[in-house]
């Protein structure tokens, strides 16, 4: 079951960062300017923000079984995201990205909530295999992108497929385990009961410092990338090409880096796992600016090191919010967690390309340290309130 799950997510969540994959294509078709093709990006983080407050509010993830709910969601993301290449331009292309987003709403939290139906003791590998899974999924465009002759229409509909496939996967093979989480009729004041857990606040505020950084990192990674190389001028060395395969590497080590996550927080601790990932992954948003315009063999082991820590704890918040609220709250305060962890994440997006435009990029990362510095702040005063 936690093999079909993992396989599903990685399928479904590839259509994530479809856009951002090609978005230099993008760029060219419709003349936009870099802040420009990343709102094709962030119109999924706000999509997805959405889905998640309506499925929130409305109890959906607790109310809705969650087979059906992820897999009405993957198809409906599926033939979003494969629309968007009816668009003529960037308005209707980002209105396509939206839908694709709200849709992804009823993805991702439902398999937190269905693998912990299987797992108790394990449950932080189990989700952290979960993630790992999800997190390569959305590096899969990156590799497609590289392969020769790719185009905007291969790499869109090669994940609207694999999201039609994870629909079917979980529709046909998947069912509640022995830990299921009891049904819950609607209630306006479930958020209410979530929000009012402190320890429940203090896992979100770990879980913010996180995704402060977690976001503007995959997205633009490969555009930092690709300009380092350009700015170097390596002989022989493609920009696109580079990044594209970096960018691919970069983002699927997280995949490892959650499976590690998941072993090392079961034996030591959920929170010293966070706040030592956090750290690390705080120090390479300060460190990779240093290899701008320098060799690949100097860039690429900060990206991968980078790309290993900024996800591997980020399965152990999902778990610590299962771990704060009553049983029957589980899936709205994960849905909740996501909805807000999520808006926060479209603000950051945007933030890079000024800060590019301000200080460059050597410098440009450092401001997502600082989502880190905080996260390790809230988790240490939670391990206090325990």
């Amino acid at each position: 079951m936690l093999g079909m799950l993992a396989l599903a997510e990685l399928l479904g969540m590839s259509l994530w960062f479809v856009a951002s994959a090609v978005s230099g294509q993008y760029q060219q078709r419709w003349q936009l300017s870099p802040a420009e093709s990343a709102w094709l990006t962030t119109a999924v983080q706000l999509g997805f923000v959405a889905g998640t407050a309506i499925s929130a509010l409305l109890n959906l993830a607790d109310i809705v079984p969650a087979r059906r709910l992820f897999a009405f969601s993957a198809i409906g993301a599926a033939v979003s995201n494969a629309l968007v290449l009816s668009a003529a331009g960037l308005s209707a292309a980002l209105g396509w990205r939206l839908l694709t987003g709200l849709f992804l709403a009823g993805v991702y939290p439902p398999a937190m909530k269905m693998i912990a139906t299987w797992f108790r003791a394990r449950r932080g590998f189990a989700v952290g295999t979960i993630v790992g899974a999800l997190t390569v999924g959305k590096a899969l465009p990156y590799l497609v992108k590289a392969m020769p002759g790719a185009t905007i229409a291969n790499v869109t509909l090669a994940a609207s497929a694999g999201a039609v496939l994870a629909a079917l996967l979980v529709w046909t093979v998947y069912r509640d385990g022995p830990y299921a989480f009891p049904p819950r009729p609607f209630s306006w004041r479930l958020v209410g009961e979530v929000v009012g857990e402190r320890r429940w606040r203090l896992a979100m505020g770990g879980y913010l410092g996180h995704m402060w950084e977690l976001y503007a990192a995959w997205t633009w990674l490969p555009v930092f990338v690709a300009a380092s190389v350009a700015a170097a001028d390596h002989e022989g060395v493609r920009a696109d090409t580079s990044a594209a395969v970096l960018a691919f590497a970069a983002l699927a080590v997280g995949g490892v880096g959650c499976l590690w996550g998941g072993i090392v927080a079961d034996r030591r601790g959920r929170a010293w796992l966070v706040n030592v990932s956090m750290g690390i992954s705080g120090l390479c948003a300060v460190l990779i600016g240093l290899t701008y315009g320098r060799s690949l063999w100097l860039l690429a082991p900060v990206a991968l090191v980078w790309g290993f820590f900024v996800i591997a704890d980020s399965a152990q918040f999902s778990v610590m919010i299962t771990e704060s609220v009553p049983a029957h709250a589980v899936g709205t305060a994960l849905t909740l967690q996501t909805s807000i962890g999520f808006l926060l994440t479209a603000g950051v997006i945007q933030l890079v390309p000024e800060l590019v435009d301000r200080v460059g990029w050597p410098w440009a990362f450092t401001a997502l340290a600082l989502g880190p510095l905080a996260g390790i702040v809230s988790i240490r005063a939670l391990v206090r309130a325990a």
